[in-house]
Formats: C-alpha cells, structure tokens, sequence
C-alpha cells in the first residue's frame, strides 16, 4: 500500500516545511529502506500504552503520540482499513518512524509520529510499536479535504479534580461517547485545556485517554493550568506547527509544558496559545505569533479560531482573576484588526457566549441577550466560555463586581450577567460545544452530555448542592438537548485586513467562497 503522492503544490511545501516530523519519515526510509519494518524487530516484553490520535497540520495528515517501555526504534504501521484482513496488515504496509525519547519523568519513552499523505474520504488502521510486537489496531476515517465539516469543543475534564479519578473518567467517557454517538461526521475533538488535575499523575491520564474514540478521531490540545506544572502534557500530545519560544513557557522548558502552535483543516486557520504564559512580556509575544501565522496563512482560511485555556470573559469565579484582567487588557482588539471570527476558551467550568465584540467593547449595543442569530460586521469576534465535559468540577455563576474589575462590569440588558456576555450558564450537568463551519455561518451549540443522574463526580459526590436548570428549580433536561445555539453570520467583504482575502488561489479560498456540502458519511461508521 502507498499512501497518496501528490504534485508539489504549495500546500505541500507548507507540510513540509512546517512539521519537522515529516521530514525526519524521509531521512529515516532513507536510512533503513523497504518501509522500515525489515529494520525494527519485536522487543521482548515491550509495551505500548496512552496511544492517542492527534490532529496534524492539514486534513492530509494525523500525529500519534503513545508511551512506550522501550526505547528501541519504533513506527506506526498504516493501511487502508479495506486491506486489513482478520485483523492482520497486507505484506507491504506503509509505515512512518517514531521519535522515541527517554520520560524523565515517570520513566520508560514517550513516542510520536506523523502520518502523512492520507487520501480524502478513506478508512484507515493503524497500529504501533516494532514487528511482532504491535499495538492493537485502530481505526479513523479522512472526510473531504474542502467544504462543511463539525467539529467538537470539550472544556476541562480535569480528570481527577473531584477527588476520584474513576467518577471523574466515568463522566469523560459518557461525554465523549454521547457526543460522538450525536455527532459521529464530527472531525476533530478540539480542546479545552486541563485534560487531568495534577500534571505528571499518570493515573489521571490513563483516565482521561481510555476512551477508545481519541484513538478514531483526531485530538487537538490545548494547555491548561493544571496540565503546564510538568512534561506529561508534551510526552502524550505531540502538536504541529509548535513554537516552543521561552515567551510560550511560563517557566522552565525543561520541566513545564508550553508552546504555541497553528494548522489549517477544510478553510479554517487554527490557532492555539499557552495562555499559562501571560507575564513579562508573553502576551504581546502571544500577538506577535497570531499576528505572524495569519499573515503567513491565512489565506488559506476562510475563518480563523483561536483556541487557549483562560477565558477572558469568565462568567463565574476566574471572572476577576488578575490574570484575565491583564489578558481583558491585552488581546481583544489585537483580535478584532487579526479578523479573527471565534475564540474558545475553558479554565471557568461554566458555560458563556459573547456578544460580538469590537476592540473590547460590546459592537452593536442593541443585540440582545441570548440572540439566535448575530452578524459580526468588520472586526467583531465571538467568545465561548466551555463547560466541565466530564462533571469533576463546576463553578456557579458570579454576579459582576466593579469593586474588582471596575470594566467588566454588568450588562445593561441583562444585570446578572458580565455586559460582554449574551449567555451565561450553569446547570451542574456536563456539556460540550458543537461547532458547525459552513461556507456562510458558523452555528455554535453548547449541548448537554449528561443529567443530574451519575455519572456527574461533583453532584455525586455532594459537592454542588443542587442540580438543575435555574440553580436547581427546573428538572434537568435531557441528554442531546441544547443550552444555547447561535449562527454567526461572519465579516464577508472579500477584502479582509488579515489576509484572508482570495487572492491565493490555492483551493482554501477567503471570507466569501462558498464551501460545498460534505460528501455523505460512509457504512463503515454503522
């Protein structure tokens, strides 16, 4: 089997030069030849575990990230799911080697490699480690690399915050499985950042990774708080694109997470930021690099979405933490003159949606709370505040406190509520956000994954005293059904300031293409 080869158009120039890994498949079959599986032979006794599929830098490609107990050469195997007979992998199976580097931390090796050159609409298996000694086999499904696609966004599962990590992973796995079951043409799990609650506790990430659906679709990571105290973060999430820059730490590189990264999937130009990094100047690096990637690329995209951990507009109890005042200060209207159409945030464990905003202020003064349909008009941008996805840890809702933050004061529409947010919500059930990207809107969904009932650690447990729609007054509501949903009619002149303009001609095109339906799901999902 030979994945696809392709002219070397600009989009591959762009793989690439930006994933290291790529290259490093080149220079190793170079070396070992024949699909490299003649030159890696089975280790006795080796074991793989924490496989995870993560998302790579175009629709073309995925990253896999695992632990290993050996540090001998390693690959994954890769095969169109159709030539995958009995379980068993034809004779001459494209294989991609692994980067295998000692864990310092908790011992053994830590392993990625980028699998490359995938064709549009096909089912793969993959498995990895050394012949004779494979990993089981998994699959994932490529869609159409042009046109309308989901995408799922999780916020904080923070396996192991309710004191027991079993509860806290039972919720997380009914959240991914409801959502997927929901939403299986969904094609990629963005993150919300705090995957676990304490860095390096490897018991907590074997949590947080059993669900068997981040092996089938593709992972995007964020960084949270909670995960930057140590190097487990970068040993079970390899990302494209990284910048690894001091301003992106905010610490030691050699014991701390960090790092910015970006890609591009189907005309939308991701860009993810460790937000732990605020101070001494990290901010305005943050800028520089968005400011950076979007020239670079994004005409390549027809939306671009920002994705970090602290929400600027928190609606509950980070909503006047010092951090996030600074960040108020520092990044909105960056923002707004980058073009950019959607931020998703976490760390607040409740659910918020934005107004559009302008340059840090409210753009139209007459949109009403809870608006069903907004229209962003030049500059404006929408922020989405995501929920716990597994029920370890909630946060009631605060009241706005100008004595605190004397700018994030109360909406005028809506006095409960902080004036930048249409939506505030807490219902001490799990959620997560549904995004849909079509060609003249993006439709932004917060949906509930459970109820009142287990799993839900923090009700369970008794630590939330009540449960329930309006602070417990209302039955739950079902599983499926929506808190919120709103279409955002983006900024559309052709012309846009961030480059997003069509000028490029490069198949992505700019505000304004029209993207084609998705093509229909194939069996093979049923």
């Amino acid at each position: 089997m030979k994945l696809e080869n392709r002219a070397q158009g600009p989009g591959v120039v762009r793989r690439r030069l930006a994933l290291g890994a790529t290259a490093a498949v080149m220079g190793v079959s170079a070396v070992l030849g024949g699909g490299l599986t003649a030159a890696v032979h089975a280790t006795a006794g080796a074991t793989t575990t924490g496989i995870i599929l993560g998302v790579g830098a175009d629709e073309s490609q995925r990253v896999v990230s695992w632990y290993s107990s050996a540090g001998t050469a390693q690959v994954v195997q890769v095969a169109p799911t159709k030539q995958v007979r009995h379980g068993e992998f034809p004779k001459h199976t494209t294989t991609f080697p692994a980067t295998v580097t000692a864990n310092v931390v908790n011992g053994g090796y830590n392993a990625h490699a980028t699998i490359d050159g995938l064709k549009k609409n096909t089912a793969y298996s993959y498995r990895v480690g050394t012949e004779g000694n494979w990993s089981p086999a998994y699959s994932f499904k490529t869609r159409d690399f042009k046109g309308d696609f989901d995408f799922l966004f999780f916020g904080d599962p923070q396996i192991g915050s309710s004191g027991d990590t079993a509860k806290d992973g039972a919720g997380w796995a009914d959240t991914v499985n409801v959502a997927l079951a929901a939403n299986p043409r969904s094609e990629l799990l963005v993150s919300g950042g705090d995957q676990v609650e304490s860095a390096n506790t490897e018991t907590q990430w074997d949590a947080f990774l059993a669900p068997d659906k981040l092996r089938q679709y593709p992972w995007a990571a964020t960084i949270g708080n909670h995960d930057v105290g140590g190097k487990a973060y970068e040993q079970h999430f390899w990302t494209p694109n990284t910048d690894r820059s001091a301003p992106y730490y905010n610490g030691d590189a050699a014991t701390r997470s960090g790092g910015d990264y970006w890609y591009v999937y189907k005309g939308v130009l991701f860009i993810d930021l460790n937000s732990n990094a605020y101070a001494a100047g990290s901010d305005a690096a943050h800028i520089s690099y968005v400011s950076k990637v979007v020239k670079e690329h994004g005409g390549e995209a027809k939306y671009t979405v920002l994705v970090y951990h602290h929400s600027i507009y928190s609606p509950a109890s980070h909503a006047n933490d010092a951090d996030n005042q600074l960040r108020r200060q520092d990044f909105p209207t960056a923002f707004s003159n980058l073009g950019v159409d959607l931020v998703l945030q976490g760390h607040d464990h409740s659910y918020s949606r934005s107004y559009v905003i302008k340059n840090g202020q409210k753009a139209n003064k007459a949109e009403q709370p809870g608006a069903a349909e907004v229209a962003q008009g030049p500059g404006g941008v929408i922020y989405v505040t995501a929920n716990s996805a597994s029920g370890s840890k909630y946060y009631d809702l605060t009241a706005p406190n100008t004595t605190k933050d004397p700018n994030y004061g109360p909406d005028p529409l809506n006095p409960k509520s902080h004036w930048a947010n249409s939506v505030e919500n807490q219902e001490h059930v799990r959620t997560y956000v549904k995004v849909q990207v079509r060609g003249d809107r993006l439709v932004v969904e917060n949906l509930r994954s459970g109820t009142c009932a287990a799993p839900n650690a923090a009700v369970e447990l008794g630590q939330e005293s009540w449960c329930g729609p309006n602070s417990g007054a209302g039955p739950a509501q079902p599983v499926g059904s929506a808190v919120d949903k709103v279409v955002i009619r983006p900024y559309s002149d052709d012309h846009h300031d961030n480059g997003h303009g069509d000028d490029h001609g490069n198949g992505h095109g700019g505000k304004g293409e029209d993207h084609k339906p998705a093509a229909t799901e194939a069996a093979w999902l049923k």
